[in-house]
């Protein structure tokens, strides 16, 4: 099975190589074929020239995450598409671990769990919260690293161009079109940089405000307009 890992960026340049580096060598492992395809949405495209490595996709596109990881889905070859974020590591064997899932005709895709790089309690508190949610609404986030067969992302129309839940929209669409997502228990690692820098309580509970507003109703414009004036 072929794989196509996208990475959205924007400002990345100083981890983008050793993210490189990380999923060159878990392909690698058992012969695993993964092309990287990183998309740059900044106009000074200073991640994507950052890159030291030349088996790597560089693109730059209009910023926007769903933007950016349709643009590299587009350049993309492999059967499965896995939508990396900048800041989170895969598990050892993920390849593996996707294509065991897959081997299921039925399942189209899935994600992993969700783990924190921090060792305070508190990061296992929302871990738990996080990986509970996305089994019982079926609706995983983009920080678990979504990956989806690139038939089913293309004849579902890709992410739709939203400034924000652009992965919650896509998860809902497969979801609502009676399509079947599998969950891997291992957990990819995500930087725990963001509670960090804004303060664990605060962005736990604004995440939640944001979250519950969409479902509600509230366009994804409107949000995130609020969640900028938040994080500032």
């Amino acid at each position: 099975m072929d794989y196509s890992v996208i990475v959205p960026v924007y400002h990345e340049s100083t981890g983008i190589n050793s993210l490189i580096d990380h999923v060159r060598s878990l392909a690698g492992q058992r012969g695993q074929k993964a092309e990287i395809i990183v998309v740059d949405g900044s106009p000074l495209a200073e991640t994507v020239s950052a890159i030291k490595r030349d088996d790597v996709k560089k693109m730059v596109s209009s910023p926007g995450r769903g933007t950016q990881m349709n643009a590299g889905a587009e350049a993309a070859s492999g059967e499965v598409l896995v939508f990396l974020h900048a800041d989170t590591r895969l598990p050892p064997s993920a390849f593996s671990l996707v294509s065991s899932l897959l081997e299921d005709p039925a399942v189209c895709g899935g994600a992993f769990d969700l783990g924190i790089d921090d060792d305070r309690k508190f990061y296992r508190v929302i871990e738990r919260m996080a990986n509970l949610r996305s089994r019982l609404t079926r609706i995983p986030y983009g920080d678990q690293t979504i990956f989806l067969r690139s038939c089913v992302f293309s004849s579902i129309g890709g992410y739709r161009n939203i400034p924000i839940f652009e992965d919650v929209d896509l998860m809902r669409r497969i979801k609502a079109a009676g399509l079947q997502l599998g969950f891997i228990d291992s957990p990819v690692v995500t930087s725990a940089r963001r509670w960090q820098r804004e303060g664990i309580l605060r962005t736990t509970f604004r995440n939640w405000l944001i979250l519950a507003g969409y479902f509600a109703g509230f366009s994804p414009g409107f949000l995130e307009r609020f969640y900028r004036r938040e994080a500032s």
